[in-house]
């Protein structure tokens, strides 16, 4: 081994080790090269979506153990590792501003070279629904070791701070899941307009009303609980005409 530092020492391509250990040779090849490509924005296309990649690639990865530690009763770690998540998904939101720099009559002949492709296969897009489903029954699960109501969790949130950071984090990787699929949605509306249809025959407007769904909705739920429980308690015989009137129907 060497002891000059400018002399790699890692084994693989590159003329330094910052270069073998990230692997840029094999990293900045996979964009088209400029002879292949139909329009130069095809770099720009394919920046974006590959560094995607990568950060839904690392979300994913901090959630499915999160998960795993929250069944754990890890849950300090867990919120960790959720508040990262929630920055991967931000980054992955904010780049998509790139895309809006295209033209989109430009953003044509890039649709051209895409073939069948689409945004609903993407590993990382999968993975995320994937992770997720898993993770919304792990709380649930650790609610019911605890006793504790998902209310509860906000009510006396200076009692159970633990859970309470955990569930506004989830609640967080909820929003960004949603602000994630608006964005994309608009960024497909303003390349290619509100009345057409997707590469793989998806009309836009299906993207949109999409965009509602909530992969957690319990956390949503319980916000709506908590305003009924204020309610209730600042005046409780408004909530006892309200009973009175329903049963009555």
């Amino acid at each position: 081994m060497t002891s000059d530092p400018s002399v790699p020492i890692l084994p693989g391509a590159g003329a330094s080790d910052y270069e073998r250990y990230l692997r840029t040779d094999e990293l900045l090849s996979l964009q088209k090269r400029p002879e292949d490509r139909v329009h130069r924005d095809e770099l720009l296309f394919q920046t974006v979506h590959q560094t995607s990649e990568l950060w839904l690639k690392l979300a994913v990865a901090e959630v499915a153990e999160v998960t795993r530690l929250i069944d754990l009763d890890g849950l300090p770690e867990a919120s960790r590792l959720l508040r990262r998540a929630v920055l991967c998904m931000q980054y992955v939101t904010n780049q998509l501003d790139m895309l809006d720099q295209m033209d989109p009559w430009d953003y044509q002949l890039i649709r051209v070279a895409l073939g069948h492709g689409s945004g609903f296969d993407s590993p990382g897009f999968r993975q995320v629904a994937r992770v997720t489903q898993a993770l919304g029954p792990a709380f649930d699960r650790l609610l019911a070791r605890t006793g504790v109501e998902l209310t509860e969790v906000f009510r006396r949130r200076s009692e159970l701070q633990q859970l309470h950071q955990l569930a506004e984090l989830l609640t967080d990787w909820d929003e960004r899941l949603r602000v994630w699929r608006f964005r994309h949605y608009s960024v497909v509306a303003r390349a290619i307009g509100e009345q057409s249809i997707g590469i793989q025959g998806t009309p836009v407007q299906v993207l949109g009303k999409l965009v509602a769904q909530r992969q957690l909705p319990k956390l949503w739920e319980a916000r709506s609980r908590l305003v009924q429980q204020f309610d209730a308690e600042q005046d409780p015989g408004a909530t006892d005409d309200a009973d009175r009137a329903r049963d009555a129907t």
